[in-house]
C-alpha cells in the first residue's frame, strides 16, 4: 500500500477544572503497512460524549484514563479500506472505539459491523452507545410503567431526547429539562415530550412542581447538581432515579457536596442507581433490533449536531459543556462512502 498520512488528536495534558483546547495537540502518523490479522479503517464520524472528560482525568473509573501523548479515546464509525483479517472485508462499514484520528489500525474483535440500511449518523447515535444508554438506563434501571411521569435532564442531548421518546412509547408522561427556549420547543414539537422546562428561566423547583404536579416516578439524570436535588424533593413513593451522567460536575476542580435531599429516598422508599452501559453488552443485539424498529416506524427521531473537521474535535467537546449542541454531538472526519 502507499503510505498514508494519518492526522491524530492526542491528549497533551490533563485538565484542571474546565477542559480546554490546550489539553490537546495534533500529530501526523505515517501508516505504511497493515499488519497481518488487522484492518485499516477510515473514520467518517466521531462520537463526542461527556464521559470523555472523565477519561482525561487520572482517576479510578470504569475505564483506565487516556495516557498523555495517546490518541484521544472515542467511538467512531467508518469504512474498512484494507483488511488482512479473513473475517473482515474491504468496503465494510464498522464501528468501534477507534479514537480521534483519520485512520485506525484495529483487530476484528474491536469492530462491530453496521446494520444494513442504517445511516452512519444513526449508527453512531440512536443505534449506538447514545441510544443504547437511553434504552437500558430507562428500561432496565428506571423500569417505567404506563401513565407514570418520567423527568429527563439534559433532555435535548442525544441520550435525553431518546429517553423521552422511549418513555412515550411505553405510555408514560415525558417532561424534559433543557437550557434554551429553542431546545424546549424542539422537545415538545419534534420529540413528543408532554412538557419542557427551561432551567435558565425562572425558579427551577417551581417549574418542576408545575410540570410534574403528581410528582416524579422516574428521573433520568444526565446533569446532576441542582436538578438532582429538585427531583429528589419531588420523587414519588417507590420512585426511581437513574444516574446516567453528571455533566454539570465533570469540570469541577474539587467535588462539590452531594445532594441535600437524599433523605427523600428513605421517606418515599425510592431508589437511586447508576449504571454502566457495558453491563448490558449481552443484550445489545436485542436492544438494537428494537431501537431500529422504532426508528423505522418513525417513533424515535434522531437528533445530531455535526461539526466538520477532525481538528475541531476539541471544540466539539467544549460545546457539550456550554450547552451549544443541539442533539448528539458528532465530528465529521471525512466524506461518507459512495
Amino acid at each position: 500500500m502507499n503510505p498514508i498520512e494519518n492526522q491524530q488528536i492526542l491528549l497533551k495534558s490533563r485538565p484542571e477544572g474546565m477542559v480546554s483546547a490546550e489539553n490537546f495537540e495534533s500529530n501526523i502518523q505515517t501508516i505504511s503497512d497493515v499488519p497481518e490479522g488487522k484492518v485499516l479503517v477510515r473514520n467518517v464520524y466521531l462520537s463526542i460524549d461527556p464521559a470523555m472528560r472523565g477519561w482525561m482525568s487520572d482517576q479510578k473509573s470504569y475505564m483506565p484514563p487516556v495516557g498523555i501523548g495517546e490518541v484521544m479515546r472515542g467511538m467512531s464509525v467508518g469504512e474498512v479500506v484494507e483488511s488482512k483479517a479473513p473475517s473482515v472485508k474491504a468496503g465494510q462499514l464498522v464501528s468501534g472505539m477507534l479514537g480521534w484520528q483519520q485512520y485506525a489500525l484495529a483487530k476484528p474483535t474491536q469492530l462491530t459491523p453496521l446494520l444494513p440500511g442504517i445511516s452512519l449518523t444513526d449508527a453512531i447515535s440512536v443505534l449506538g452507545i447514545t441510544g443504547l444508554s437511553a434504552y437500558f438506563g430507562l428500561l432496565e434501571v428506571g423500569l417505567p410503567k404506563e401513565a407514570e411521569t418520567v423527568l429527563v435532564s439534559g433532555a435535548a442531548g442525544g441520550v435525553g431526547s431518546v429517553v423521552g421518546q422511549i418513555a412515550k412509547i411505553k405510555g408514560c408522561r415525558a417532561v424534559g429539562v433543557a437550557g434554551s427556549a429553542e431546545k424546549c420547543a424542539r422537545l415538545t414539537s419534534e420529540f413528543g415530550f408532554d412538557a419542557a422546562i427551561n432551567y435558565r428561566e425562572g425558579e427551577l423547583a417551581a417549574q418542576v412542581r408545575e410540570a410534574c404536579p403528581k410528582g416524579i416516578d422516574v428521573f433520568f439524570d444526565n446533569v446532576g447538581g441542582e436538578i438532582l436535588d429538585v427531583a429528589l424533593a419531588n420523587i414519588r413513593k417507590h420512585g426511581r432515579i437513574v444516574l446516567c451522567g453528571a455533566i454539570s460536575r465533570y469540570n469541577e476542580a474539587e467535588l462539590s457536596p452531594g445532594p441535600r435531599n437524599y433523605m427523600s429516598l428513605i421517606i418515599n422508599s425510592a431508589r437511586m442507581e447508576g449504571f454502566i452501559l457495558m453491563n448490558y453488552a449481552g443484550k445489545f443485539p436485542q436492544a438494537m433490533k428494537e431501537l431500529g424498529t422504532w426508528v423505522g416506524q418513525g417513533r424515535i427521531k434522531s437528533a445530531v449536531d455535526v461539526v466538520d473537521g477532525l481538528e475541531r474535535a476539541p471544540e466539539a467537546l467544549l460545546r457539550l459543556f456550554s450547552g451549544a449542541n443541539q442533539g448528539k454531538q458528532l465530528v465529521k472526519v471525512g466524506p461518507e462512502p459512495a
